[in-house]
């Protein structure tokens, strides 16, 4: 009997985007029912989660996101990274999708530049390459794996732009705790995801081994 072809044993692109296309609008059905009380304190709960790791505590320069409503809420934690003196880069999106950042100077400095699109620095857009400050990166996350493994907002702009992290970088997914699937629930994975080292949650820190 003929062994099965790679393309009969691994789904195509196409698949893959579908599969996490539905995966997102379970998981964004699920967000959009919190409660803003429950968000809050889901929020200040992950900034405690997230300050309390080593590598945090140790950075002088993070890079984080600007949350949208129903996401799992950050500006607890870009607060308390400030308070630190940390330097904290924010994604800007450039020309033509270009990866960007900008340093955080205060909620009143962000500005959102349009429709759909989370609150940016108003200052100088830095390029891709000044990712590499930064001691930690905390990307956002739909859904994480039990290797790493995360489904974003869509697009593939972080697994990208984090081509542009150090080698050393901490990567960070933050997500409420019922979206961090157990073992044997892989979340669907194309060539260009790129594992997160942790995952943080309201409810504490899950480290992977890759």
């Amino acid at each position: 009997m003929p062994s099965p072809s790679v393309s009969a044993a691994r789904p195509d692109a196409d698949s893959i985007e579908e599969a996490k296309i539905l995966l997102r609008e379970k998981i964004r059905e699920t967000r959009a029912k919190r409660s803003v009380k429950r968000r809050e304190e889901a929020a200040t709960a992950i900034a405690t989660n997230l300050l309390s790791l080593p590598e945090v505590q140790a950075a002088r320069c993070v890079s984080i996101y600007s949350s949208q409503p129903t996401e799992p809420g950050t500006l607890p934690s870009i607060k308390a990274l400030v308070e630190r003196d940390v330097k904290v880069l924010l994604p800007v999106l450039g020309d033509g999708l270009q990866r960007c950042w900008g340093e955080y100077h205060g909620a009143d400095d962000l500005t959102q530049r349009a429709p759909g699109r989370p609150p940016e620095p108003s200052g100088e857009a830095l390029p891709p390459n000044a990712l590499e400050e930064a001691d930690v990166v905390v990307t956002p996350a739909l859904a994480v794996d039990p290797t790493g493994f995360r489904v974003g907002q869509g697009g593939g702009w972080y697994d990208r732009a984090l081509a542009s992290a150090r080698s050393d970088a901490l990567l960070v997914a933050i997500a409420f705790a019922d979206e961090v699937r157990d073992e044997g629930a892989p979340v669907p994975r194309a060539d260009h995801d790129v594992p997160v080292h942790a995952v943080v949650t309201p409810e504490g820190v899950t480290r992977f081994a890759h």
